[in-house]
């Protein structure tokens, strides 16, 4: 079947690859979705990263003067320009990554709402705080926020878009300055993000682009910044923190996750089957939040593997720009290598395919089908390990304490999915379940979007948030002013001696709690 994707235009291609900083070494990369040649990209050596800190730093004490509210402007603009321009972005995104369009589309709809969630709510949250002082009236405290300075944001191909710019957005809000390294298979997506917003007023050199192997570039890359943002394996993530520990700068990471969808007794059978499709198979797999491992009660668990099984047969794969294509490619041939172990070790000791379990050549290089496996146990690669592909293992339980059990017997703890129609069940259960985020009915989107919540992981699946607040706060330094009034000090006054002034410290302090002063 031929691949009906677009081609990129050839000049945007060139023009936005002029963004990142490079010495002129180059690296080929491919169409995932037929091995074609996409385009030769610029590599960056430890030097070219150096350049880009210093370029970097010196735009951002500028950028960190102007007012919050100017500097918001260009990604209040954002907004509406990734929407109306939607079609050159989706374009880009699968063509780097091979995914369906309706997955590219979440990415652009990520971008739009969560720079307008930022924009919104930087002014208020970054704006001076007083805060209750030791003694009122007599000591008053203020709380002001810093940028860190100059970010190292690091973000993976699977969701270049949306991991890349989300990150980006709300570092360089908060008045920092930005050095970014993408992947290099799927850099064009930020490179036209930052285009883009070049032309919606952003000062260029405040976000600085840097590409190549984390052996070349990652030491110069740790050791420049002033706060580090991560998103990939739980591998890589314990690295980043020892190297950021080292420096004493922060870091924030988002990781791996096996994460468990549970599906109750009294759940509806026929939405919990379509929302595993989209739990388990949006880009291929690919997705940190995505369910690897499905439970289901007992007394339902041969009518929802029927209905789930069915539903799965009938998807359509395809590589191309139809709305209707369900599911596309893998974006590397490594993760075709680890999805197609898993399934083969998986097979060999003794589980059951219900469906899919094969590559297809005939769709495309990098595509292999949806998959159910059943039958799955420990001493399976497929039962702990994070396949990060099109596969998902089907397990049952009797009740909901050995549900929850199951759902926590992991390293893991980054989201979960509960399917019930009783939504008080649900939330307690959800209270048990050790996840960052858990979706009730929904497989990782209802928590994933709301932005004004925190999203990160647990356990071996990252430290610090996305989103919310904290998604903002994590990048600015914390400063506390307080003054005291000159008539009230912390030494005896009037010639009082110390014994008398700490009594009557205690009476006022014991006086102070009575009236719920402090």
């Amino acid at each position: 079947m031929a691949a009906t994707i677009r081609t990129l235009d050839s000049a945007m291609v060139d023009r936005v690859l002029a963004h990142v900083t490079s010495e002129g070494e180059t690296r080929q990369i491919a169409v995932p979705f037929t091995g074609e040649p996409l385009a030769d990209v610029p590599i960056s050596s430890a030097g070219d990263v150096k350049a880009a800190y210093a370029k970097a730093g010196a735009a951002q004490e500028a950028w960190a003067a102007l007012p919050v509210r100017e500097r918001i402007r260009p990604f209040l603009r954002l907004h509406d320009a990734m929407i109306d321009r939607r079609d050159e972005i989706l374009d880009i995104v699968q063509t780097e990554t091979g995914k369906a369009r309706r997955h590219a589309f979440e990415e652009v709809l990520d971008v739009a709402g969560c720079s307008l969630y930022f924009a919104r709510r930087a002014p208020g949250l970054l704006e001076p705080h007083g805060r209750r002082g030791i003694f009122p009236l007599a000591t008053r405290v203020t709380e002001l926020r810093h940028p860190k300075g100059v970010v190292a944001v690091i973000s993976p191909w699977n969701y270049p878009l949306s991991l890349g710019v989300t990150d980006v957005v709300p570092a360089l809000i908060a008045g920092n300055a930005v050095v970014h390294k993408p992947d290099t298979q799927t850099a064009l997506s930020t490179l036209w993000t930052i285009d883009l917003l070049a032309e919606l007023g952003m000062p260029r050199d405040i976000w600085q682009v840097v590409l190549g192997d984390p052996e070349d570039v990652g030491e110069p890359l740790i050791d420049g910044a002033d706060y580090v943002a991560f998103t990939g394996s739980t591998r890589g993530g314990r690295k980043i923190a020892v190297e950021a520990a080292a420096r004493l700068v922060g870091c924030s990471l988002e990781l791996g996750g096996k994460n468990p969808m549970i599906v109750l007794d009294d759940a509806d059978l026929d939405l919990a089957a379509q929302g595993a499709i989209r739990a388990c198979f949006t880009n291929a797999g690919q997705l940190c939040i995505s369910i690897e491992r499905l439970y289901v009660q007992e007394s339902v668990a041969d009518a929802f593997r029927d209905k789930f099984v069915r539903a799965v047969e009938n998807m359509k794969i395809a590589a191309g720009s139809e709305w209707d294509t369900q599911m596309g490619s893998l974006t590397h041939r490594r993760q075709l290598d680890a999805v197609t172990e898993h399934v083969a070790d998986a097979v060999a000791k003794g589980a059951k395919v219900l469906t899919g379990g094969r590559a297809r050549p005939d769709l495309g290089p990098l595509f292999y089908e949806p998959t159910v496996v059943e039958g799955v146990t420990e001493d399976m690669d497929l039962c702990r390990d994070e396949t990060f592909g099109p596969v998902v293992a089907l397990y049952r339980f009797s009740d909901e304490d050995e549900a929850v059990a199951l759902a926590n017997d992991t390293p893991y703890g980054l989201n979960a999915s509960l399917w019930t129609r009783d939504l008080g069940r649900a939330r307690r259960l959800a209270a048990r379940v050790k996840a960052g985020t858990v979706n009730v009915n929904e497989g990782y989107g209802s928590a994933y979007a709301s932005y004004d919540a925190p999203m990160g992981g647990m356990k071996a699946s990252g430290l610090g948030r996305r989103h919310g607040s904290e998604g903002l706060l994590k990048y600015t330094e914390v400063q506390t002013v307080a003054s005291q009034a000159s008539w009230l000090g912390f030494e005896p006054m009037l010639g009082m001696s110390y014994d008398t002034y700490a009594d009557t410290l205690a009476g006022i302090l014991k006086t102070m709690k009575r009236l719920h002063l402090k």
